[in-house]
């Protein structure tokens, strides 16, 4: 299993300063910087001087490259970093319900929110619910929602039209 240190890949059981069995390696600085190649004496002092470990990065190479670096710290942010959460943009929906028969002033007032949802910059689930047998006319939640459209197509678009799930009825605006 490797981990990616810099621009460096580290095998999990690398080897660290008097683990590593070359007479001469190739060093790199705490920032970054090329310390050129030296006797592994020399750079095993110069780090115990910095207080650092020397881990070696590419033991493949001739002559093999070693990092100074905080081995432990390195260790402890691989695995914070591996176990941690995974963060992903997420994209917020807002969902505004209404019933079958809802009256136009309600609707007009739930219009006012998806409108404000939209200008945020936020998608927004419009769904209608059918009670009992209002199931049975379900062109008159299309109609509703039609009748939505229409007073925002001016910010938004139909990303998913409106289709039958259930008892409800749904579609999912997103902003242009």
């Amino acid at each position: 299993m490797f981990f990616i240190a810099w621009r460096c890949l580290i095998a999990k059981e690398a080897r660290i300063n008097h683990q590593i069995r070359a007479r001469e390696v190739r060093v790199i600085g705490a920032q970054g910087e090329q310390l050129g190649v030296m006797p592994l004496h020399e750079a095993l002092r110069q780090v115990d001087a910095l207080g650092l470990d020397l881990v070696e990065v590419a033991p493949e190479a001739q002559p093999p490259v070693c990092r100074m670096m905080d081995y432990g710290k390195f260790r402890y942010q691989q695995r914070k970093k591996a176990h941690g959460p995974k963060k992903h943009t997420v994209v917020e929906i807002k969902e505004v319900k209404m019933g079958s028969r809802t009256d136009a002033h309600d609707v007009e007032h739930k219009v006012r929110n998806i409108r404000q949802f939209i200008e945020k910059g936020q998608r927004v689930k419009v769904s209608v619910f059918f009670r009992g047998r209002e199931i049975t006319h379900p062109e008159l939640g299309r109609q509703m929602l039609r009748g939505v459209m229409d007073q925002i197509t001016d910010i938004a678009k139909v990303d998913i039209e409106p289709r039958l799930e259930g008892r409800n009825m749904a579609m999912l605006l997103t902003p242009k």
